[in-house]
């Protein structure tokens, strides 16, 4: 059941992200935007793979579900730095981000112990 969790609250990430991508300036949304959007979108696709797996393909898909919520923190980072994002949003962000990390972390580390 968690796994089903762990995609809702990425899916909903993903809505809540969409509105702040579609008002960023048209020369940082080529950018920045679609660099979110991918991220975004390739962890919800890849914990959906790890989800189907079993075994190495599943740990491996997790390693990359956890590299890719990384690399998305430090775009969102980046976005609010460079003032794209209101302390705000970024604030909300980082709680939203930070809970579906926790979920990840739980779910690996309870299919490395089985």
């Amino acid at each position: 059941m968690e796994k089903f969790v762990l995609h809702q609250k990425t899916y909903d990430f993903i809505l809540w992200l969409y509105p702040i991508i579609n008002r960023l300036p048209k020369n940082h949304c080529l950018i920045i935007g679609k660099t979110l959007e991918e991220l975004a979108v390739s962890l919800l696709l890849v914990l959906m793979k790890a989800n189907k797996s079993r075994g190495t393909d599943r740990e491996r898909f997790q390693e990359e579900a956890s590299n890719t919520l990384d690399y998305l923190y430090i775009m969102i980072r980046l976005t609010k730095d460079i003032r794209l994002m209101s302390v705000k949003q970024y604030t909300a962000s980082a709680e939203k981000l930070n809970e579906i990390g926790r979920m990840l972390t739980g779910w690996i580390g309870t299919a490395k112990s089985v």
